[in-house]
């Protein structure tokens, strides 16, 4: 973080709070895309908000991301109001005093501000089967509140993010060009993923036959992008909305379990012990559902299991792309991570298979009830 940064969130946080206030503008949290601040001001009333420095080299159409979030935070807000819902339930976007969703200052860097979502907590990983549940409802009710948003109006920010078999073709590039002369070393690793290369369009070609709805989606359903009552425990809050976009319910469900229910670490040497938590997918499975009244159609419960395994599956060749062309994207703290990952990723696709009749089991059992 540049010196002058701390000074520019200050300069940023006085275009939304330009009164006489006394600002307290320093860094939060530990996020890896965007810069992070906790604003708070003395009022009266006193007040905290959440600052943020977009990171226009991951998202360059600005104005088109803030037009996803300005939409999607209204229309939750709208939904929670006619449920009369706890207001924490959705991120509230603070316009400039002059209507607009989001500051460009004169480095043409882009900033926004959220107000601070009160008594809430998060976590990388949950500390307690019930965390894990409670979060997976959290963003059940995300998808449910969506539902009936248009889902097609909201801009394709990261065009093909969940595309599989566009990320098979990427790591294909990345075989042809060798970069790094890695490819000798990950045989094993390409034949696994080649002899499964007609799996990689499923979910999509579903999508195109109409088979799939498109709905609202996260894409980053991670743990930690769940804010947590820090009385109760339970989720309150869906965070992080800057990947919302069109796409399958699949991917939302798919990207948590591969994260939430692996028996080990992402990047962990012990393979041998890699396997998917039966009991974790089926408290995820409920939690995200919402007991079977989510809303889902049945072609999308049945997909579920298929989500699961193909975020596994791409998330272990974009790993293994990013090894293959130098390690560029993903950041790593030691040599050989990213192979890692992909070794990982690629050895929980695996086990899905192996308990594939389970998973699917479960998925029935518990959207049946």
């Amino acid at each position: 973080m540049d010196e002058t940064l701390d000074a520019r969130a200050y300069a940023a946080a006085c275009r939304w709070l330009p009164g006489n206030e006394t600002l307290r503008v320093r860094p939060h949290g530990h996020g890896h895309i965007n810069d992070t601040f906790l604003v708070t001001s003395t009022g009266p009333p006193p007040r905290s908000f959440i600052l943020q420095r977009i990171n226009r080299r991951v998202f360059s159409d600005v104005a088109a991301l803030m037009e996803n979030i300005a939409a999607v935070t209204a229309h939750l807000q709208m939904k929670l109001r006619q449920e009369n819902a706890d207001p924490r339930g959705a991120l509230s976007l603070v316009y400039t005093p002059d209507g607009r969703a989001y500051y460009s200052d004169s480095r043409k860097d882009c900033w926004r501000m959220y107000v601070y979502v009160e008594n809430t907590v998060s976590y990388d990983m949950p500390e307690s089967p019930g965390m894990f549940y409670s979060a997976a409802r959290t963003f059940g009710k995300f998808s449910r509140l969506l539902s009936d948003f248009p889902a097609r109006t909201l801009h394709e920010t990261l065009p093909g993010f969940h595309d599989t078999a566009a990320r098979l073709g990427q790591l294909e590039d990345a075989v042809r060009r060798d970069a790094c002369g890695r490819v000798c070393e990950v045989q094993a690793e390409l034949e696994f993923i080649m002899a499964r290369r007609d799996e990689t369009p499923l979910l999509e070609q579903m999508r195109k036959a109409g088979e799939l709805p498109v709905r609202v989606t996260h894409n980053d359903t991670k743990f930690n992008n769940v804010l947590i009552d820090a009385d109760t425990g339970e989720g309150v809050c869906v965070i992080d909305l800057d990947t919302v976009m069109p796409g399958l319910t699949a991917y939302d469900f798919g990207d948590a379990i591969r994260f939430g229910a692996n028996t080990i670490a992402e990047d962990s040497l012990d393979l041998h012990r890699c396997g998917i938590d039966l009991t974790r997918y089926r408290q995820y499975a409920e939690g995200f559902t919402l007991g079977g009244t989510s809303g889902l159609t049945p072609a999308e419960t049945d997909a579920l299991p298929l989500g699961a395994k193909m975020m596994t599956f791409e998330n272990g060749m974009r790993f293994l792309a990013d090894y293959l062309n130098g390690d560029v994207y993903f950041k790593t703290s030691r040599p050989r991570q990213n192979l890692d990952r992909a070794r990982t990723q690629l050895a929980l696709t695996a086990d899905m298979e192996a308990h594939w009749d389970e998973m699917r089991r479960i998925i029935r059992e518990v959207t049946e009830k």
